[in-house]
């Protein structure tokens, strides 16, 4: 029997059961639409917290800090063992660098003593933050104004210190302050030390502000860029002795990644140097790890009602075959053998998981559609009462595998449910078949 001829028996035959087949297929129509909704809903899920996270960090950003060393014995004979700090050093930079996937290494150094950034009247409050490169576009930050260089006298302010100013004389119940234009404008900033003799001697450093970055809900935010020279010279300055980078190190890097999924891999093995590196990435794979879970857990509940539909099918199946025992016995006594028995009704039984599986994904994708726009719309009328941030694009996704694999599942649900009745089919006498009333 050729593959044409089977599908159209097998068309046949179920079009003729049609009533028998609505009914069977129904309890595949439920099971399926259950495992697309719920995985739907967990996918979803996943999808909003991942992009959420990562529109507040970029994934391929190691931080790094001086951390815990080796431990190092101290005093005499029983002395303790203290653990010893790890400096970011320049012969520790350059084993950073030669990590694979590390894409660029960018030094900070942070201003270690009293200061005040102004403008006219008004003070903000900002880290001044000094890195060695002077295009920040690999920070990949996004900026409100202006261009994302620094220079001498050039300096990039975060999106909170630039419209947080403060009138610091302000008498109690005036009003707060009109914000002011920054870019290409000048602001000082007023370092401060202390002598031995307790007084204290200012440096006054005017920065042009050449970019404004857009808040990003991070440390940015409250930073103000420059070069790394100004700062090591401010600090210099202030405490009154020379920075020695073998000795001292630097206050932290940033280490770009080529790739997003290089991060974690280059995080762990500047771990194992004995500083503290941390990519987002890291928190990123801890989501996706816990939904996958509860995807298989939400699949798995949907999984029980396929179940119940393969009962269905199998006591479908053994029904038409004991209905249909002399017509069983008639095809093969005009030539249809065992396997070609076997093929019409697990192929019939295939049919009507497949049937349901359709239908169950239709079912599940338009309820999945009705969730989204329930729930965005409840989510967009809390985000108007100001009630929590924006609200997520989407609650439910259906990705293009989950279609794919709840069509080939319930397909699969069929035949195997079907296996042993068309089994029993093949398997009987064309004799004893025809003489069957």
């Amino acid at each position: 029997m050729s593959v044409l001829d089977l599908l159209s028996v097998i068309f046949y035959n179920l079009k003729r059961r049609k009533d028998r087949v609505l009914l069977t297929g129904l309890g595949v129509v439920i099971g399926s639409a259950s495992v697309v909704l719920m995985v739907s809903l967990s996918s979803g899920l996943q999808r909003g917290a991942t992009s959420q996270f990562g529109r507040m960090s970029d994934l391929k950003r190691v931080e790094v800090y001086p951390g815990m060393g080796q431990m190092m014995m101290m005093g005499g004979g029983g002395g303790e063992n203290q653990p010893q700090m790890t400096t970011i050093t320049p012969s520790l930079i350059s084993k950073i660098k030669q990590i694979e996937g590390v894409d660029e290494v960018i030094l900070q150094e942070n201003l270690k003593t009293s200061y005040t950034i102004e403008f006219g009247r008004l003070t903000t409050y900002a880290s001044v933050v000094g890195v060695n490169i002077q295009d920040l576009s690999p920070l990949d930050f996004i900026f409100a104004e202006g261009k994302p260089k620094i220079g001498p006298g050039v300096a990039i302010i975060g999106g909170w210190a630039a419209k947080n100013f403060i009138n610091p004389n302000a008498k109690m119940g005036q009003q707060d302050p009109q914000q002011p234009q920054l870019l290409d404008k000048l602001v000082r900033l007023i370092i401060t030390k202390s002598g031995s003799d307790g007084k204290e001697t200012r440096k006054v450093v005017y920065l042009r502000i050449g970019g404004i970055l857009k808040e990003a809900r991070s440390s940015q935010d409250n930073n103000i860029y420059v070069r790394i020279e100004d700062v090591t010279s401010w600090n210099e300055w202030a405490s009154g002795k020379r920075i020695n980078r073998n000795k001292d190190g630097y206050d932290s890097l940033v280490v770009i990644a080529k790739e997003v999924k290089q991060s974690t891999a280059i995080a762990e093995e500047i771990n194992q140097m004995g500083l503290m590196a941390y990519t987002p990435q890291m928190v990123v794979q801890g989501i996706n790890s816990f939904f996958t879970v509860l995807q298989i857990f939400f699949g798995a509940i949907g999984a029980i009602s396929l179940l119940v539909a393969a009962i269905g099918i199998a006591n479908t199946m053994t029904m038409s075959v004991l209905e249909r025992t002399a017509e069983i016995g008639l095809i093969k006594a005009i030539g249809a053998s065992d396997e070609d028995v076997l093929r019409i009704f697990i192929g019939e039984a295939s049919g009507i998981g497949f049937l349901g599986g359709v239908g169950g994904i239709l079912v599940g994708w338009l309820g999945g559609q009705l969730l989204n726009m329930v729930a965005l719309v409840y989510f967009a009328k809390q985000a108007l009462k100001g009630a929590g941030g924006a609200p997520p694009e989407t609650i439910v996704y259906t990705p293009l595998w989950l279609i794919l694999a709840a069509g080939i599942l319930s397909t699969l649900v069929g035949m195997i449910s079907g296996y042993f009745p068309a089994r029993r089919a093949m398997q009987m006498a064309p004799v004893a078949a025809l003489k069957h009333e």
